[in-house]
């Protein structure tokens, strides 16, 4: 593969006890946490009704989208966009087993609505306004290479600009055994072709990505979009290098300056 590059305009970053990519970077650098942090994400582009009703992961990844899309000074509703996630929404894809199994017609709609995979795109498009592309994808423990990767290859093909967004929740009832995650994860970059900010490339590599030891991945390591955490922690410390897992056998080098 031929490399692929971006530069990162803009950051959106929040997991529990650090709410935002500012509280990010003082707690891998300083070791200093919010005294009082949210236990959940409250994204503003929701109106308050619909900002109860939404999953957390639903409210994870639009907090964490706007936040980058502020950071990099871009409208929201003119961004493509490409949405990770390993899992989904996985406490209500339980709830739907649990049900189905139990007392199928008493299966909420709005329940179901939200269990979709492209859920959290959805909800970003209507809240923000945005008619541009969004995609939503996931190849689990490769999930947010692979989403890099689709953010980058619409650069390539001729976006001015792609906000990527990747997240993931806890997950509850029989299915942590098989898909285990805890707490709540997500990231956000603006990428773009010719900004401001550090410049990115990237190529497809053979190898195995080993798991990130940085701050922000031993604060986050039990979540399933854990992978996606070398990125963040090279971001906050100036980082050159970092290998993402990217499929069996598989590793996505990139390669971080900042000009």
């Amino acid at each position: 593969m031929s490399a692929l590059e971006a530069r990162i305009e803009g950051i959106g970053f929040w997991s529990d006890g650090l709410p935002s990519w500012a509280a990010a970077c003082a707690f891998a650098r300083e070791g200093v946490r919010p005294e009082a942090a949210p236990a959940r994400p409250a994204p503003q582009l929701l109106p308050p009704n619909e900002r109860r009703r939404a999953p957390e992961t639903v409210a994870v990844a639009l907090e964490v989208a706007l936040a980058a899309c502020q950071a990099a000074g871009r409208a929201p509703q003119a961004l493509p966009s490409v949405f990770a996630s390993t899992y989904g929404e996985l406490p209500i894809t339980d709830y739907m087993c649990a049900t189905l199994a139990g007392a199928p017609h008493t299966l909420s709609p709005i329940r179901f609505h939200n269990s979709v995979h492209n859920a959290a795109a959805g909800y970003w498009t209507i809240g923000a306004g945005c008619h541009a592309p969004a995609t939503a994808l996931s190849a689990l423990g490769a999930s947010f290479a692979e989403g890099l990767l689709e953010a980058l290859a619409q650069l390539a093909d001729g976006a001015e600009a792609v906000l990527l967004v990747a997240y993931d929740g806890a997950a509850t009832g029989p299915l942590a055994t098989m898909a285990p995650s805890a707490g709540l994860l997500g990231g956000a970059l603006v990428l773009s072709r010719a900004g401001a900010g550090p410049r990115l490339r990237a190529t497809l590599a053979d190898g195995i990505a080993a798991p990130g030891d940085g701050p922000l991945a031993r604060h986050a390591a039990g979540n399933a979009m854990a992978p996606m955490l070398p990125l963040f922690d090279a971001l906050v410390a100036g980082g050159d290098l970092v290998r993402l897992p990217a499929g069996p056998g598989r590793c996505l080098r990139l390669e971080l300056a900042d000009a």
